[in-house]
């Protein structure tokens, strides 16, 4: 991002290769991790080394890929932890966020602040619009920074993609229904999205395969 007052870092962790995101104040160095994927020590090791001052988690959803270092990194800086407040239950039930599936380690997540549809957030000396964008699970969100025409898509909106609708809580017509949603945000809006590689509401208006559903 040209001129712009914030740096972004991904961090591309765990079994499923999921990107989690640093981005800090270049001046005041607060920052915010959205997907606090896996590897708590890693991040921890990141956040240190460049002297920064975390003001809080924010998840997409709660997948498990999305939030396996979420308990040890809100100890460890004392922040905390946000979303959805209609993903509440997916974060509390492992049969819902996948852990009963994939890792049964009995994962069960609060959160310590649950936000509304277009709640307003103030952090880094910037606004942050959350979008409610349920779909891929009931309660998914994305992040929306209007002055730097960023977008935190989680597993919403892939380069290319969209998120799988197969799993407990998933429904293809929400999922559209939120694509339509993010597809009116300016064409030059840079999406990064909680795998693979970055891409453009604009790009994404022109090929997305979920127009042929």
């Amino acid at each position: 991002m040209e001129e712009s007052r914030l740096s972004i870092l991904c961090m591309t962790l765990g079994m499923v290769e999921t990107n989690c995101y640093l981005i800090w104040n270049k001046e005041s160095k607060e920052a915010l991790l959205v997907d606090p994927a896996d590897d708590a020590a890693q991040i921890e090791k990141v956040i240190r080394e460049r002297a920064l001052s975390l003001k809080a988690l924010l998840l997409t959803h709660g997948h498990f890929d999305h939030v396996l270092a979420a308990s040890a990194l809100r100890d460890a800086f004392h922040v905390p932890l946000c979303a959805a407040e209609t993903e509440a239950e997916t974060l509390r039930n492992p049969e819902l966020n996948g852990d009963a599936r994939w890792l049964r380690q009995g994962l069960s997540l609060k959160a310590d602040r649950l936000f509304h549809d277009r709640e307003k957030l103030s952090f880094l000396g910037t606004e942050i619009e959350v979008l409610f964008t349920p779909g891929h699970t009931a309660g998914s969100c994305c992040y929306y920074f209007p002055a730097e025409k960023l977008l935190f898509s989680g597993d919403t909106l892939f380069e290319g993609s969209f998120g799988r609708v197969d799993l407990p809580g998933g429904d293809m017509a929400s999922l559209k229904r939120s694509l339509d949603r993010l597809f009116e945000l300016p064409a030059d809006t840079l999406v990064l999205p909680g795998h693979m590689g970055q891409t453009s509401i604009g790009e994404e208006r022109k090929s997305n395969p979920i127009f042929y559903y």
